[in-house]
């Protein structure tokens, strides 16, 4: 599953089609602004190859295949800020973008009471496959962009956007969003004050946390870059609608803003917390 840094060579790949989406799809790719969203859950489809992965209508539309709603905010986002966005454009169930390669939940085999079919029993070839079609090339778009954007000389924020579910094992979640952190606590009590402000019922590393280790986009492309960084959970009855999306993309625009302005106007940015 090693990667060299180069996009793979596709000339014999045969889990996409010619005609099928690329892995990934690259938003506002010639802006200067010192911000990049990423999405690594934006989409519930299976390559043609895979069929149905065994699962019916309702497993497939469900929040185990993607995250409900963030894909469209994060497109909503990138456009009203004119930032850079990177959305995968696969299913996490034919592989989970957001972990190690070696985390069982990369290949979700079980979950919510839902066999994917389709992930048991996967040979090291299959996996392999997935990484090196799908995987990989989502993570060597943001590495671009990331490159791009540091010739512009002041450090890139980079926010990672998914959603949860708004009842878990039976429990209704009262938190409404979540802003997850681990090595930057500045960035994330900027999205705390400015979300709270704005009335929402906000978690601190609630209801998950950025200290966990299923947040390997976070972890691969900001933290070990040490670049401003936060996750972003959003409850998905929020934004499981057009307008759900319009108004939450909207007071995220108007938290995320300042770092734009301040940034282009005096290079001034969300500085990490580093130990």
């Amino acid at each position: 599953m090693a990667n060299d840094g180069a996009p793979p060579d596709r000339s014999n790949a045969n889990l996409l089609a010619s005609d099928e989406p690329l892995p990934f799809m690259v938003l506002n790719a010639d802006a200067n602004a010192p911000v990049l969203l990423v999405c690594d859950h934006a989409s519930r489809r299976f390559p043609k190859a895979l069929g149905s992965m065994g699962l019916d209508p309702f497993a497939r539309r469900c929040h185990l295949a993607w995250d409900i709603g963030a894909g469209p905010l994060t497109e909503c986002l990138a456009a009203t800020l004119g930032v850079t966005a990177v959305l995968a454009q696969y299913s996490r169930l034919v592989v989970d973008c957001n972990r190690d390669l070696f985390d069982p939940g990369a290949f979700l085999e079980y979950g919510d009471g839902v066999v994917v079919h389709g992930n048991r029993n996967l040979n090291q070839a299959l996996k392999d496959q997935r990484a090196s079609e799908l995987y990989w090339p989502y993570h060597y778009a943001i590495d671009v962009e990331l490159k791009r954007l540091a010739a512009f000389d002041y450090p890139t924020a980079f926010f990672a956007i998914h959603s949860f579910t708004p009842v878990m094992n039976g429990i209704a979640r009262d938190v409404e969003i979540g802003i997850l952190w681990d090595a930057d606590r500045s960035t994330a009590e900027v999205m705390i004050e400015g979300f709270r402000k704005a009335g929402f019922k906000v978690g601190d590393n609630e209801p998950y946390s950025g200290k966990a280790p299923q947040d390997f986009t976070i972890d691969h492309h900001a933290e070990d870059a040490a670049l401003p960084h936060v996750g972003i959970e959003i409850r998905q009855d929020l934004i499981d609608n057009d307008a759900g999306v319009q108004a939450i993309a909207a007071v995220m625009h108007s938290i995320i803003k300042p770092v734009v302005e301040r940034s282009q106007e005096s290079h001034l940015v969300l500085n990490p917390a580093r130990a």
